[in-house]
């Protein structure tokens, strides 16, 4: 009797364009950065008020063009307003300090919480972490910039309480983030 021979089947092309697909699927998400979002400081009132002055000024004049497309002149106060708000911007941008913060490895995160529990009184107010400890160890790890832990501890305890949550905010926020839609399939 001859010996059996193996034959191979060839997967359907379907199968092959998926898997190609899948391929291709996951090296996009192997290669997603993680979420990154800012927080902008501007200490100079005088350039925040003009910034918001300029871009009203500018809705304004777009309403307004809006109801009157075909007039030159309300187009010309438009292209002024544009470069009085573009003006204001590159202002108030020059004055600002802008930190960075990037969402942590969620396994990462999940230790940092972990290794920063709450205090027992904490705990009685209905609290699961002491944001007290958590705060600077997180502002720093998730600090794009390089904040160390000193640095945020000391903004968290000079700042005024609205600014300390807003630093706090910011990088607690970024990790908090999603960037995905689960569709209707």
């Amino acid at each position: 009797m001859p010996a059996a021979t193996k034959t191979t089947a060839t997967p359907p092309a379907a199968a092959v364009a998926k898997d190609a697909h899948w391929a291709a699927t996951r090296e996009r998400l192997r290669n997603r950065n993680r979420h990154t979002a800012s927080l902008t400081i501007c200490d100079d009132l005088d350039i925040k008020t003009a910034l918001e002055s300029a871009r009203y000024a500018l809705r304004r004049i777009n309403a307004e063009a809006a109801d009157h497309p075909g007039d030159s002149a309300i187009k010309t106060a438009v292209t002024e307003a544009e470069q009085d708000v573009a003006t204001a911007q590159a202002a108030f941008d020059a004055a600002s300090i802008v930190l960075r913060f990037q969402a942590l490895p969620r396994l990462e995160f999940e230790a940092l919480k972990k290794a920063h529990p709450a205090s027992e009184e904490q705990a009685e107010d209905g609290h699961d972490l002491n944001v007290e400890t958590l705060g600077p160890e997180l502002i720093a790890a998730a600090s794009v910039d390089g904040m160390t832990v000193d640095d945020a501890r000391e903004y968290l305890d000079t700042w005024s309480e609205a600014e300390a949550a807003a630093l706090f905010n910011a990088a607690w926020n970024v990790q908090e983030t999603t960037r995905m839609d689960l569709g209707k399939g």
